[in-house]
């Protein structure tokens, strides 16, 4: 509000104290299309038209919000202008208050003792004696002299503020009216200055009363300006009661005020620049060895372990630096010492199986001769020189898988890829088992044959991954059903195999694919497992840019996923099979309840029933409510998207130490 300026109070002109009463109208068409609605129609295109509108305006704005979030300097410096901004102003309204009430309060002493004096002028001129009525052209009624007296009254009293006031005199009640009692002001001041509710003041009593105005000027060309005005009531000559008003503008006041003003936004500025410099100086020493520390890590976490920090200085960002290298130079040292561990581990593996090779030969000879000749022995030898024959086939296995993981730990392994199909892979591979599940009772069952299976891939290397994981089933299937299912989709092939035996407990499938380890150490093995066939399968998977996942849960089976690409180098973005097959215990009572799906993985409690002979029953053709039919094996219609903790970077951890040597699966 400007200096000296008055507040409208209620019931003044120009002031709206209410609005008159109508009828009351509903939201507008703007306002329904703002909250998403629209006349007559749904709300959809209106909310379409909102978001339309919110991402056009955030669209220029995400640059910016990204560089806040990644830039610390920018946020301390911006935090840093914004707080000093704040104090600044409120600074600067505490100093403008105070000398604005300074410059007030002043200015009202001086017009009281200003005012005080003229008061008492025009007191001793009302009481001083005067001449006999009717001198000078003076009427009967003295009117004529009354007004003479008040026009002389406020010339002289003008007479003495030289411009830094001015005098008006009013009649009190309605004698304005009257001619020759008119009002009375110096300086073409508008007697309708004086504001009413000061002179309803000054008319009801004796006193001084004062107040802030806004001084007009019959003159157009002079504007108006803040004042203070001073008013009191007196008598005239005749002893009339009339109102005496001191008009003093505060023009300088406002020119003092203004300029106090511009001093102390231009030195808050000026301050608020120089502390953001001040702040952008002191958070760069502190953020530009940050940042260099986040770039060494970085080089260091691409295998750059020779990057170190430059130090300077004796300070606490020094010691950091220095703290920084010396951990660099110890992770250098660890990381040296655990790859020079791990040749040497490599290269004692493979010589340990290349030199095996030619004494086992050996003993391979002398062991088939003896086992030739066992008819001529006696029961227990014979039975000794049956079991010297399978250990020593178990023997000729483990070191090939021992040669095998060698040449994939030093990096060695070469993939042979050519357009093969995957059907005829799995023939071979059931072949192959087809002694075993019969010996087992169990059968093996192929779902998803009908349509060619073609991938870019080593025929061999998958085969081994079958093979393991087809002879796995069926020796961990507790005599039920196996099921082969083969799926292509977009640039993905899969085959899945799954078995309904003791399956795995809660964070197994996890640990299935690590070197000589096994579910259960004390179950014993029949077809004389290495412990090695998972590793070496998962192993053959990653080097086809391909995934094995394994999933299980306890009494209800467990299924082994693998997906390749269909084409070499062609990078997987899912499987057409899901990991987690649809006759689980937890997709059943999905179908059962007809309810949202519950988190993957979780156990229930139901077990699968079992035909006679302990046969399973092979997953429903069909497609059940609730599951998407593009996730069913055979299908071919979309690529499942693999979902995290699934993936098999995730899913299989770096192999432990290998304490227990047991075979595993």
């Amino acid at each position: 509000m400007p200096l000296g300026s008055v507040a409208p109070k209620p019931g003044e002109p120009g002031v709206r104290t209410g609005r008159a009463a109508g009828p009351v109208h509903g939201p507008t068409r703007f306002g329904r299309l703002l909250r998403g609605g629209r006349p007559g129609r749904g709300g959809e295109p209106g909310r379409l038209m909102v978001r339309l509108v919110m991402r056009w305006v955030r669209r220029p704005l995400l640059p910016a919000v990204r560089l806040w979030r990644r830039n610390i300097q920018l946020r301390i410096v911006v935090t840093t202008l914004l707080m000093s901004l704040g104090v600044v102003v409120l600074l600067g309204f505490v100093v403008v208050g105070q000398v604005r009430n300074g410059l007030l309060d002043a200015k009202a002493k001086a017009a009281q003792s200003q005012a005080a004096g003229g008061f008492a002028v025009a007191r001793e001129q009302a009481n001083a004696p005067v001449g006999p009525r009717g001198q000078d052209g003076a009427g009967a009624d003295g009117q004529t002299a009354t007004s003479s007296w008040r026009s002389d009254l406020v010339e002289q009293l003008a007479s003495g503020g030289q411009g830094a006031f001015n005098v008006v005199a009013l009649s009190a009640d309605s004698l304005d009216a009257v001619p020759n009692r008119g009002p009375r002001a110096s300086g073409s001041v508008d007697v309708s200055s004086i504001p009413e509710d000061l002179r309803a003041a000054v008319g009801q009593g004796a006193g001084t009363y004062e107040t802030y105005i806004r001084i007009t000027y019959k003159n157009h060309e002079r504007e108006p300006e803040p004042g203070l005005v001073v008013g009191t009531r007196l008598n005239d000559i005749d002893g009339n009661p009339y109102e005496l008003y001191y008009l003093f503008p505060l023009t300088q006041e406002e020119q003092s005020l203004g300029l106090v003003r511009g001093t102390l936004a231009t030195a808050g500025l000026f301050l608020v620049v120089l502390l953001g410099a001040i702040a952008w100086l002191v958070v760069r020493q502190i953020v530009t060895p940050v940042r260099m520390a986040a770039g060494i890590a970085e080089r260091l976490s691409a295998g750059r372990l020779q990057e170190r920090m430059k130090v300077t200085g004796e300070d606490d960002i020094a010691r950091l630096g220095e703290a920084f290298n010396k951990m660099a130079q110890n992770l250098q040292l660890k990381i040296q010492q655990l790859e020079e561990l791990s040749r040497m581990q490599r290269r004692f593996v493979s010589d340990v199986s290349h030199e095996l090779r030619t004494p086992l030969t050996t003993v391979r000879m002398a062991a088939d001769v003896i086992h030739e000749a066992r008819v001529d022995f006696d029961p227990i030898t014979a039975r000794s020189a049956e079991l010297l024959g399978d250990q020593l086939d178990r023997f000729e296995s483990l070191l090939a898988d021992l040669l095998e993981i060698s040449r994939f730990d030093a990096g060695a392994a070469a993939l042979e890829a050519e357009p093969i199909d995957l059907r005829e892979v799995v023939r071979r591979v059931i072949g192959g088992a087809e002694p075993l599940a019969e010996r087992k009772g169990s059968r093996i069952r192929v779902i998803g044959d009908e349509q060619p299976v073609v991938a870019e891939a080593d025929a061999r290397r998958v085969e081994r991954v079958l093979r393991n994981l087809v002879v796995n089933a069926v020796e961990h299937g507790e005599g039920r059903d196996v099921v082969v299912r083969m799926a292509v989709a977009g640039g993905a092939v899969a085959v899945a195999v799954r078995d309904y035996g003791v399956g795995l407990k809660p964070g197994e499938a996890t640990r299935v694919f690590n070197r000589f380890w096994r579910a259960d150490p004390a179950r014993a093995r029949t077809t004389g497992g290495t412990g090695l066939g998972l590793s070496i399968a998962v192993e053959d998977a990653r080097l086809h840019g391909g995934w094995l996942q394994a999933w299980g849960e306890p009494g209800g089976g467990s299924q082994f996923r693998l997906t390749l690409p269909r084409t070499a180098d062609e990078p997987l973005r899912g499987s057409p099979i899901p990991l987690e097959p649809e006759d689980s215990r937890q997709n059943r009572d999905r179908v059962r309840t007809d309810v949202e799906p519950k988190a993957h993985g979780r156990l229930l409690a139901s077990v699968p029933a079992q035909q006679a002979a302990h046969r399973s029953p092979l997953p429903p053709r069909a497609t059940a409510p609730g599951v998407d039919p593009a996730a069913l094996p055979g299908s071919g219609s979309r690529v499942v998207a693999c979902p995290v903790g699934e993936r098999p970077d995730d899913a299989v951890p770096t192999p432990p130490d290998r304490e227990d040597t047991t075979r595993g699966r």
